[in-house]
């Protein structure tokens, strides 16, 4: 572990002392603490990114390319999948690099970077699993109209809302946290860098930055929540009401899968960002934080997608030919 931090010392007017030094770059400590662990843990992030990879790549060229999976539901498990490779891709690559190399310095450019693509494509998941809950509660609680409800230009809309409505809000809210002062230690105690630890080593006031982290978490994260919430309660209640047991079990296996997505991936990101500045502690925040960026994106492809018959015989049919 690197137990020197890197610092330009430039002279600060506005607070009046020469002896504070402004970061120019951050130290992801990271897992630096588990020093006998690191070609462990290193190969264990290896095996879960190229399974996250291989996983969600072979579910978009299934749904791409057979024709039975040519439905809004798979169309947006495809976009779903396209996320998950990218907000893992924003993480891992970072960690592996750490893990294998024990350089752990990031530019402050850097840092920004990851933590404003971490926090778009975030807000995107947030979207889109609202959406997909969306269409699930069409096609359960409104069959004979959902053809029409969910036509192609409307599905294509809710994806690409879903995809840049968090855009505008997120590069603002990282260009207010890169704007509070570091002048003091630039080591950040977790595996990337995210806000609470960010604004933790801020040396200036930073209560305006954390009510926008809540007011931005409320409403990129507990209104889908929310709404995901009020539309499984109507998906629950139409369940119920159907005459087969048999019926009842299969409509409740397909949507129990997303309701699982759901709850790992809020619950978690719920508590990291709402939580007060005192409650924060790197061993939690490392923990919850590996959910919501590592956990459920792994899982993702076999609990949403993978327990589906139609893409099992999919996969099978793709795979046939391949070899055939």
């Amino acid at each position: 572990m690197q137990s020197t931090y890197v610092c330009n010392r430039i002279s600060s007017p506005k607070l009046g002392e020469g002896n504070l030094s402004s970061v120019v770059e951050f130290l992801l400590l990271g897992f630096s603490d588990l020093p006998n662990f690191q070609g462990l843990l290193f190969g264990i992030f290896f095996l879960i990114y190229i399974f996250i990879l291989t996983g969600n790549g072979l579910i978009i060229i299934v749904t791409r390319v057979d024709s039975v999976l040519q439905t809004p539901m798979y169309f947006f498990l495809a976009n779903f999948s396209s996320l998950e490779i990218g907000y893992v891709s924003v993480t891992l690559p970072r960690i592996l690099v750490n893990l294998w190399t024990q350089d752990r310095s990031i530019s402050m450019l850097g840092c920004a970077t990851q933590m404003c693509f971490f926090l778009m494509l975030g807000a995107t998941e947030c979207f889109l699993l609202a959406v997909m809950a969306y269409d699930r509660y069409v096609a359960i609680c409104n069959p004979l109209h959902y053809p029409l409800v969910m036509n192609r230009k409307t599905c294509i809309q809710l994806a690409v809302g879903a995809w840049l409505s968090g855009i505008p809000v997120q590069i603002g809210q990282t260009c207010q946290v890169f704007s509070l002062p570091f002048c003091g230690s630039n080591q950040i105690n977790h595996f990337f860098c995210d806000i609470p630890p960010l604004i933790k080593l801020a040396c200036g006031d930073t209560s305006l930055n954390e009510m926008c982290v809540y007011v931005v978490a409320i409403l990129f994260a507990m209104i889908p929540f929310l709404l995901i919430l009020g539309s499984y309660v109507k998906i629950i209640s139409t369940i119920l009401k159907l005459p087969s047991a048999r019926g009842r079990s299969k409509t409740f296996s397909t949507c129990s899968s997303h309701l699982i997505v759901v709850l790992l991936f809020f619950g978690s990101a719920t508590i990291t960002y709402l939580r007060p500045k005192s409650n924060h502690s790197a061993g939690p925040d490392k923990l919850l934080s590996l959910f919501y960026t590592t956990v459920t994106p792994m899982f993702n492809p076999m609990i949403y997608s993978l327990r589906s018959k139609d893409v099992i015989a999919a996969l099978k049919k793709l795979l046939l030919k391949k070899t055939v």
